[in-house]
């Protein structure tokens, strides 16, 4: 048993070093490497000695100005939905969460429509014409990615809010404190680490983001290190050597961001929840202050979900473009053109599928090995597998795949996987590993050792007692992981712009291509067509037990 338990830690080391470790570390090593000599400040000279020291405050800037429009957005809202009966309206939750679950490319895609010039916000409103050039700057870019991120740290900032009891402020109002006191002296510092918490990882999704950078920020012409690293090596003449220090400068700055946020949980966690029971604080809104309430949510639902599929669906819907939006100009042709035996977007969204399926059902294989390697993490070399499992979480999309890139592409790598259809699949399984392990990792943490323990005593084998008693507990794990991994994969788009071999589509880049193209009505489909089927997938993924169990998506 002893034995076995060594070589399946090797086994899972091995895996890691391979898939994730190496290509990361390659990518250090090419960004300081100069003809066989070691150069640590190499990526700093690169970037210093051209334009990409700009393109380096670019994405800071836009990090920090979108934590700004987040918090803004989140705060009131999480307040609402905790201390108001609007937070008993538990259908809120999950519309919230679908500008968080739409593509950016697409919600950006949706924005642009209906703001350019001659879009449908003109056609409604023709006065709105004065200042809908505007919109196309870097604040326009900001509110994108702030209405696609917001759900992200309201729902941090509401699950600590639930948690604060009511006592405490119950408290300072017997002491005389007024309701701004009260929550400047007592809600505020509370809430301080969940925030601290929740607006780094912002930060680090905002520099990581390639989606609205590639479309957005290129019609603005604000180049940002993930547009600029794509740039490097999909156009050329390719340069591997400014990408690589772009990669690693950006990767440097997430684990830095991922280092302080660990250090923030770990020690500037309050305990709020203790062993007595304890009240909610709620308020009754009424007149104005209900009215205000109902109106900021209906607004923001407006904004970030009205909007972009309103413009999506329209776009998808017009005979022609040129018509705008009247009587008349309305058709299905595009969705019939679009599922047309033997069309090109119709082999694109079955290549979205078939990739899918088989990215997700090797990643569900690899990373349930590794969460039941992981297990309760209490010895050290199941705290590096957990680490370096969900690791692809943390770093962005863009930098694991230019190091598989470097990586299998190497001339002294003797399995020729590069720019074939395995590629591919590898890459997505390695960037959505960490859902399966994160779910069934969960799924396995909520086990009782004492029924393996019973198993084995009434002399049941190791592999008997996984086959008949851990696996068909882990099921429902092992089933979300699969289909968050399936949903996801269907719309990647920064890998499937990489690393998809010639001639090859699939629904993402089919749709980045159509709108690049000025195709807009044919790639609006395909947008509708693949967040619906996804959807479906993810309301399906809710109703599981293990979703149900705190592991919402």
């Amino acid at each position: 048993m002893i034995h076995y338990r060594k070589w399946s830690t090797a086994a899972a080391f091995l895996l890691l070093a391979v898939l994730i470790v190496f290509p990361l570390l390659l990518i250090f090593y090419t960004a300081i490497e100069r003809d066989g000599h070691i150069d640590l400040a190499a990526p700093l000279e690169i970037i210093a000695g051209s334009h990409l020291a700009s393109v380096l405050f670019h994405s800071l800037w836009l990090g920090v100005l979108v934590i700004l429009v987040t918090t803004i957005l989140a705060l009131p809202l999480a307040w609402i939905m905790a201390r108001s009966p609007l937070g008993r309206q538990r259908w809120l939750d999950v519309v919230l969460l679908i500008p968080f679950m739409t593509p950016p490319y697409i919600g950006s895609m949706g924005w642009m429509l209906f703001m350019q010039k001659n879009g449908y916000m003109e056609q409604l409103l023709p006065s709105a014409a004065v200042w809908t050039p505007a919109f196309f700057s870097l604040g326009g870019m900001v509110m994108i990615m702030s209405l696609h991120l917001f759900p992200f740290l309201y729902l941090i900032l509401r699950n600590t809010l639930l948690q604060i009891s009511g006592s405490m402020e119950e408290a300072g109002a017997v002491h005389g404190g007024s309701p701004g006191y009260r929550f400047r002296r007592i809600i505020l510092p509370l809430l301080l680490s969940s925030y601290a918490m929740g607006v780094l990882l912002i930060f680090v999704k905002t520099i990581a983001e390639f989606g609205t950078p590639a479309t957005f920020g290129r019609r603005i012409g604000y180049s940002v290190m993930t547009s600029e690293i794509h740039k490097y090596i999909s156009s050329w003449p390719i340069d591997f050597g400014k990408a690589t220090a772009l990669a690693s400068l950006l990767l440097s700055a997430c684990l830095v961001m991922w280092y302080i946020q660990s250090i923030l949980s770990s020690r500037y966690s309050y305990r709020l929840t203790g062993g007595k029971g304890s009240r909610k604080k709620g308020y009754t809104l009424t007149g104005w202050k209900g009215l205000l309430s109902g109106l900021y949510i209906a607004l923001l639902l407006l904004v970030s979900i009205g909007i972009p599929y309103f413009s999506v669906i329209t776009a998808s819907l017009l005979k022609l473009r040129g018509a705008g939006i009247e009587a008349g100009n309305w058709t299905f042709k595009h969705y019939t053109e679009l599922l047309q035996p033997g069309s090109d977007s119709l082999e694109a969204l079955l290549n979205s599928f078939t990739l899918s399926l088989a990215a997700s059902t090797i990643a569900v294989i690899i990373g349930t090995f590794l969460a039941l390697k992981v297990s309760r993490g209490q010895r050290a070399s199941q705290k590096w597998i957990d680490l370096f499992s969900l690791m692809p979480n943390t770093v962005p999309g863009i930098v694991i795949v230019v190091g598989l890139i470097l990586f299998w592409n190497s001339p002294w790598m003797p399995v020729p996987l590069y720019n074939s259809y395995g590629m591919v699949v590898l890459t997505y399984v390695i960037l959505f590993l960490p859902y399966t392990v994160q779910y069934v990792k969960a799924n396995y943490g909520q086990i009782d050792s004492v029924l393996l323990q019973a198993g084995a005593m009434a002399g049941g084998r190791p592999l008997y007692v996984f086959r008949r008693i851990l696996l068909p507990l882990l099921i429902p794990g092992i089933i979300a992981g699969w289909m968050m991994t399936f949903t996801i994969s269907n719309r990647e788009l920064v890998a499937s712009l990489l690393i998809l071999p010639p001639s090859m589509q699939t629904s993402a880049t089919y749709i980045f291509a159509q709108f690049e193209q000025g195709a807009v009505s044919m790639g609006m489909a395909m947008a509708v067509v693949s967040v619906g089927i996804t959807t479906i997938l993810l309301l399906i993924l809710n109703v599981l037990p293990s979703a149900r169990g705190g592991q919402q998506v």
